[in-house]
């Protein structure tokens, strides 16, 4: 792999739970991060899935510094960008950029379009001179796929694809080299997404670009990702390629969210089953001991309450070439077996 641009190494997330009124208690924390830890090389798409409230959201607003992180680095190209303020950050935000999930509310309903995608430039002004940028807006909405005659419009003239497309233009505005995508397609009807997607993929390559795409739907993020992070309750579970995450998962709880997945066709949706999980996702305000998964796996032991596994390669595949062999935080991890037990908790 090459050379990361992003190390992400033991980022936490805690916000503090008080009661009181004059007197203010610390009486908890919701663990929203809770230890993650990934690389990011330069071209590459990671996928970050997972549950809602898993932390997915979070973790993309720390990577923008649109949060400050309770513990833990987050390097980019070697400097910890989680310390860094005024204009030391003001400099790192130009090459991190964001793409929020909801076209709707992410643009200011009273902006004309190349007042928003401009608007970046308002605050680097060095990004573009006055005199240029209109032609800077113009030139972006068409990378895009939008007619640049549409500049003195405004938000609500366009449906949610157009609006995702003007946020993705506002986002490479300044050129950045990462850009975190929280979501960029689930507010959108199925038959846009293909095309929201398509224009990402075509912009990575056009503009050299990194991504970290966040999103709940695998299969969305199985098209454009490189590698897959899979989170649950504030930390990863496992992580691979696309293919040692798809095809030789090893989590118990990567294998029921892909048992889950939707299969176009009826014979092979009947031949591979579905694990149907018990219980609800715990609080993050109370975290199960050892295992955070235990509490719904069909594997739990008496240990995975006593022991917190490692992100690391089993030791049963450490002797093992192939994609069997990655990093999956499981003290039993094993692939299915061929079949599953029909709407059951796990495999028979």
């Amino acid at each position: 792999m090459a050379e990361p641009i992003l190390e992400v190494s033991g980022l936490v997330k805690h916000y503090p739970l008080t009661r009181g009124i004059l007197f203010r208690k610390r009486i908890g924390a919701v663990k929203a991060v809770d230890g993650v830890d990934f690389t990011l090389a330069k071209g590459e798409t990671l996928g970050i899935v997972g549950e809602s409230g898993c932390g997915k959201s979070t973790v993309a607003k720390l990577l923008c510094n649109l949060e400050r992180p309770t513990a833990g680095t987050i390097r980019f190209k070697g400097e910890d960008i989680a310390r860094l303020s005024g204009r030391a950050l003001k400099a790192v935000r130009r090459d991190i950029q964001m793409v929020f999930q909801d076209p709707y509310t992410s643009l200011n309903p009273r902006m004309t379009v190349g007042d928003i995608i401009g608007e970046p430039y308002d605050i680097h002004p060095e990004a573009a001179p006055k005199g240029d940028r209109r032609r800077r807006v113009r030139e972006l909405l068409d990378v895009v796929g939008l007619d640049p005659e549409y500049i003195n419009r405004y938000p609500h003239q366009f449906s949610g694809g157009q609006r995702q497309r003007i946020g993705i233009a506002r986002g490479l505005a300044l050129r950045p080299e990462i850009i975190v995508a929280d979501e960029p397609v689930s507010a959108l009807d199925v038959s846009v997404q293909a095309q929201v997607i398509n224009l990402l993929d075509r912009l990575q390559a056009e503009f050299d670009l990194s991504y970290v795409f966040i999103a709940h739907d695998l299969s969305i993020v199985r098209h454009i990702s490189d590698r897959v992070a899979v989170m649950y309750l504030g930390r990863i579970v496992e992580t691979g390629t696309d293919e040692e995450i798809y095809e030789h998962a090893t989590h118990p709880y990567t294998q029921a969210l892909l048992s889950a997945v939707p299969v176009p066709d009826p014979e092979a949706r009947e031949h591979r089953g579905r694990i149907i999980l018990t219980g609800d996702v715990p609080s993050p305000t109370d975290i199960p001991s050892g295992c955070r998964f235990r509490t719904r796996c069909w594997k739990a032991q008496a240990r995975c309450a006593t022991e917190v596994p490692a992100l690391a390669v089993p030791e049963e595949f450490r002797s093992t070439a192939g994609p069997v062999a990655h990093d999956s935080a499981c003290l039993f991890a094993a692939p299915l077996p061929v079949t599953l037990e029909k709407n059951g908790n796990g495999p028979g």
